[in-house]
């Protein structure tokens, strides 16, 4: 089977819940013999044409905020009909808002669409983007031959929302299997176990300002409790500069605040595997990616009480008030002052993901997806 991930920024994944998705996916779908396309924007990847068995294509788009997601969309579509592919993969609701040309362009595809996540939510979008993304929403639930939700929260929002039965088929994950290199710490000025890691893009709707606040807080109350631990925050900008520049001017005066910009490979590696704990203070996810690697290393995550989060900290990691900085405050202090119950939590949690979120079989119901909507359209069309 020829399938085209399209809506992704590219791979291998720099940053992004979705490029990390798409790329996971996309090689275990290669290496179970069908023919993966990913389409890529020039700005994104470098020069590379195969990558661990999948296909990646460059195709053309207008890099800007707004523009970006849709035009390489277009582009994208053209080109995978030429490539005359099996089935059309849509990755988020913005990219959907172009879902029914291929049944245009090359009507005995199929198209799929993932539903990752309520962008319209997200503090960055304008008014006129949010009514775009809210059409995107209802394209990615009424437009494809089957949707899919990454966590239950979004398939409960699309069934009462839009009256649609999504397949659920959450993100995933790997176990890390090796041992990250300490070394690679130094250039961040990191020790050991004697730092807290957030990882994501920096966008306001992750919350990295209300940790950077609580940090601050937590050292000016418990001066002697902190030490010398320090707060990594791991990600970049996402057409989101001023932002990024706003949570430069929060941490500048305390040098126990380190913002390392995107990181992969063997220094994200390290960074996971030597953290002392994770924090992931988001407003709004689908099924945040971030939290399952850091959860894979054996990490215990304190994660904002949103429902998408709870799906994976409620029973296996804490839980703050989302956007409390009080709160907040509180739990890191508790985390500060329970070395074991940390190490206890982190260890539950890493055996929980690796029985629940692997890649793997995520690839084989997807798979199984794929193959239903053309041995049985009729029926998988609205009931998978």
């Amino acid at each position: 089977m020829r399938i085209a991930m399209i809506g992704q920024k590219g791979i291998p994944a720099r940053s992004g819940g979705i490029e990390r998705h798409v790329e996971e996916l996309s090689v275990e779908l290669a290496a179970r013999g069908h023919e993966v396309l990913v389409f890529c924007r020039s700005w994104y990847v470098w020069p590379i044409r195969d990558y661990k068995g999948v296909h990646c294509l460059k195709t053309w788009g207008i890099a800007t905020k707004h523009l970006d997601a849709i035009t390489h969309t277009f582009t994208s579509i053209l080109k995978a009909t030429r490539e005359k592919v099996d089935v059309y993969h849509f990755h988020g609701v913005g990219p959907a808002l172009l879902s029914w040309l291929p049944k245009i362009l090359r009507p005995s595809a199929k198209v799929v669409v993932t539903f990752h996540c309520i962008d319209r939510h997200h503090q960055k979008w304008g008014v006129l983007a949010r009514l775009m993304l809210n059409l995107g929403e209802r394209m990615a639930c009424m437009i494809p031959d089957a949707t899919i939700s990454v966590s239950k929260t979004l398939e409960t929002y699309i069934r009462l929302s839009y009256g649609v039965d999504a397949k659920y088929i959450p993100n995933g994950t790997q176990i890390p299997l090796t041992d990250p290199d300490p070394k690679l710490l130094d250039v961040f000025g990191l020790v050991p176990n004697q730092y807290f890691i957030m990882c994501a893009r920096l966008v306001a709707h992750k919350g990295a300002h209300v940790l950077i606040k609580a940090w601050k807080k937590l050292k000016q109350q418990n001066p002697e409790l902190v030490g010398n631990k320090k707060l990594a925050i791991v990600g970049g900008s996402a057409f989101t500069d001023a932002y990024v520049k706003e949570l430069h001017t929060l941490a500048q005066d305390d040098p126990s605040i380190v913002l390392t910009g995107n990181q992969t490979g063997e220094t994200l590696h390290a960074l996971f595997g030597n953290a002392y704990a994770a924090v992931h203070p988001s407003e709004s996810e689908g099924l945040p990616i971030a939290v399952l690697e850091e959860m894979s290393y054996g990490k215990c995550v304190l994660s904002s009480d949103i429902p998408e989060n709870l799906e994976l900290t409620k029973e296996h990691g804490l839980t703050f008030k989302t956007g409390d900085v009080k709160d907040l405050v509180t739990h890191l202090k508790m985390m500060l002052e329970s070395p074991e119950h940390v190490r206890a939590v982190g260890a539950e949690a890493r055996t929980y993901i690796a029985k629940t979120y692997d890649w793997k079989d995520i690839a084989e119901t997807t798979e199984y997806l794929y193959e239903l909507l053309w041995l049985e359209p009729e029926l998988a069309q609205r009931t998978t």
